[in-house]
C-alpha cells in the first residue's frame, strides 16, 4: 500500500489541533495536513454535549488571542457557541482544506532509516516529517472498571458519550462529582423522576456569577476590538492574580472561608451540608464554578449519596457501604484518561518503545513538548502544561511559538529535533521543585492532577507568563542531527 508523504502531520482537530494549522499557515508553512478520527472538527467541544455543558473560564480569555469573537453571547460561552466559535475559525484561517476527516491514527512509528514518522490511520498510510499531537488530555472518556457493568438492565453512558435518546424522566444516577456533574445536574434535575448523585469526595464550588454580553457590549468590541482586549487582559490579570493561593495553601485556607459561606448559604440544610463540604484545601482538586449546583441538590427529589460505588447489579448500583440502589439510567461523569492518554500507547519512537512504555505511567517531557528519543514529536498539552488556574489556550498558544521555532530549524537545514536528555531530566526535577509545597501536592487530596505514582505530571506549577516566557526554541536545549 502506497504512502502519502506530507512535511507535518497534526493529530486532532480540537483547539490544539486548529490552533497549530492556523499558525503554521499565518507562518507560511502549508505543507500539513490535520487527521482526524471524527467527521467534524471540534475535540471536546464537539464531543461533550451533555445539558448545560459550557466553559468555566470566561469566554474573552477561552479563544485564541489571534482570534477574537466579539460575538460571545455570554461571560462563559455554552458548548454550542464555542464549536462554532472553532468552525469559524477553521472557515476563516483556511484550514478546511487540510483536513483528512474520518482518519483515526492507529499508530506512529519513528523511521530511524528515512528519518520520518510512518502513520497507520483508518483511511491509508501517511509519512511525515513532524508529527504535533494535538489529542488533548480530555479526549478519551474514563469509566471505572465495576464488576457486573454488563449485566446493568437500563442506559449507561458516559458524560462525553450523551444518549440524547437516553430517558431521564425515571430514576437516574449521576456518578461523580466534577466539572461535568456539576453542569449536569441543575440542568437534568427538572425532567427525572428521581436523582441519586454519588459523591465520592464532595468538590469545592464557587460562584460563576455568569451573565449576558449586551449588544451594545458586542457592537463595541467589534467596532473597537481594543476594549475586548482590554476585558481579555483584565481577566488574565485576575486569573493569575489566583495562583497566590495555589502556591501557598495557608492562604488558600483562609480564601476558603468564602466558598464555605457561600455554601452555607446556597444550603440550609445542616446535615446535607455537612456532607457537602470538602475535607481537603481548596485547589487541590480542580475548583468547581456554578450558580445553581447547590441549589439543584437541595430539590426532594435528589439525594446524595456519600460513598463510591462498589458494583454494578441488574438494577442499578450497590455503594461501597453495601446499599443497593436502584436505577434506570447512570450517567457515569467520572472524567478522562489523563495521565495514561490513549496517544501514548502507539507512538513509538527510536527504540521502538511507545510513549507509554518510556512514561511508565507517569508522564516527562520537556517543556510538555519535546521527549527525549522521539525525534520530531511535538505534544500539545503535553505534561505540566495543564493549568488550575486560567485557561489552557493560553498554555497552547505559547507551546506553538516553540514548535514554529523548532519547524523554522527544521526549514534551515536540520532533518531531526529532540529534547537533550539531561535537559529534559533537569527540566523534569524543576517541576518537581516547583510543585512542591503547592495546593496540588500539599492540599491533602488525590486529584487527577496526580499519576499513579504521586508527582504532578499534568499542572504548571507557575504563572502562565512565566511558561510563555521560556517556551522559546534554544537551540542548546536540542540534540539536533543535520542533512
Amino acid at each position: 500500500m502506497t504512502s502519502e508523504h506530507v512535511h507535518i502531520a497534526i493529530v486532532g482537530a480540537g483547539f490544539s489541533g486548529l490552533g497549530a494549522a492556523i499558525r503554521l499557515r499565518q507562518a507560511g508553512i502549508h505543507e500539513f495536513v490535520i487527521l482526524e478520527r471524527d467527521e467534524e472538527i471540534g475535540g471536546v467541544w464537539r464531543d461533550n454535549l451533555y445539558p448545560g455543558c459550557a466553559c468555566d473560564v470566561e469566554s474573552p480569555l477561552y479563544s485564541f488571542s489571534f482570534a477574537p469573537n466579539p460575538g460571545w453571547s455570554r461571560m462563559y460561552s455554552p458548548q454550542a457557541e464555542i464549536l462554532a466559535y472553532l468552525r469559524r475559525c477553521a472557515d476563516e484561517h483556511g484550514v478546511r482544506a487540510h483536513l483528512r476527516l474520518g482518519h483515526a491514527v492507529s499508530e506512529a512509528v519513528w523511521d530511524p532509516d528515512h528519518r520520518r514518522w510512518a502513520l497507520e490511520t483508518s483511511r491509508g498510510r501517511f509519512t511525515a516529517d513532524v508529527l504535533i499531537a494535538g489529542t488533548g488530555g480530555l479526549s478519551e472518556p474514563r469509566v471505572p472498571e465495576l464488576r457486573g457493568r454488563e449485566r446493568f438492565e437500563g442506559r449507561a453512558f458516559h458524560s462525553a458519550r450523551w444518549d440524547a435518546e437516553a430517558p431521564l424522566s425515571g430514576r437516574v444516577a449521576v456518578v461523580g462529582t466534577g466539572a461535568s456533574a456539576v453542569q449536569i445536574v441543575p440542568n437534568i434535575v427538572d425532567r427525572v423522576g428521581q436523582l441519586k448523585l454519588f459523591q465520592r469526595t464532595p468538590a469545592w464550588v464557587v460562584p460563576r456569577k455568569d451573565r449576558a454580553f449586551s449588544r451594545l457590549e458586542q457592537r463595541m468590541f467589534a467596532l473597537a476590538p481594543f476594549t475586548q482586549r482590554m476585558l481579555r487582559a483584565q481577566l488574565y490579570l485576575r486569573h493569575e492574580s489566583f495562583l497566590l493561593g495555589f502556591r501557598n495553601p495557608a492562604l488558600m485556607r483562609l480564601v476558603q472561608r468564602r466558598a464555605l459561606r457561600y455554601l452555607a448559604d446556597q444550603v440550609p440544610d445542616r446535615e446535607l451540608r455537612a456532607r457537602l463540604r470538602p475535607n481537603f484545601t481548596l485547589g487541590c482538586k480542580r475548583i468547581l464554578v456554578s450558580d445553581d449546583y447547590y441549589p439543584a441538590l437541595t430539590r426532594d427529589k435528589v439525594e446524595v449519596v456519600s460513598a463510591g460505588v462498589r458494583e454494578v447489579v441488574g438494577s442499578g448500583l450497590v455503594d461501597t457501604e453495601g446499599r443497593t440502589h436502584e436505577v434506570d439510567t447512570i450517567i457515569w461523569a467520572t472524567g478522562f484518561e489523563v495521565a495514561e492518554p490513549p496517544f501514548a500507547r502507539y507512538v513509538r519512537g527510536r527504540s521502538g518503545d511507545s510513549l507509554a512504555q518510556v512514561w511508565r505511567g507517569s508522564p516527562k517531557a520537556y517543556l510538555g513538548t519535546t521527549v527525549a528519543g522521539f525525534p520530531n514529536l511535538f505534544l500539545l498539552t503535553g505534561p505540566n502544561t495543564g493549568l488550575g488556574h486560567s485557561s489552557m489556550l493560553l498554555m497552547i498558544e505559547a507551546q506553538l511559538e516553540l514548535i514554529l521555532g523548532a519547524v523554522r530549524e527544521l526549514g534551515r537545514g536540520a532533518v531531526t529535533i529532540e529534547p537533550d536528555p539531561q535537559v529534559q531530566a533537569r527540566f523534569v526535577e524543576e517541576i518537581e521543585r516547583g510543585g512542591a509545597g503547592t495546593v496540588w501536592t500539599a492540599g491533602g487530596c488525590s486529584s487527577w492532577y496526580l499519576d499513579g505514582t504521586g508527582r504532578n505530571s499534568t499542572l504548571w506549577p507557575w504563572s502562565t507568563f512565566s511558561y510563555m516566557r521560556r517556551a522559546k526554541f534554544e537551540r542548546g536545549d536540542y540534540v539536533i542531527e543535520d542533512a
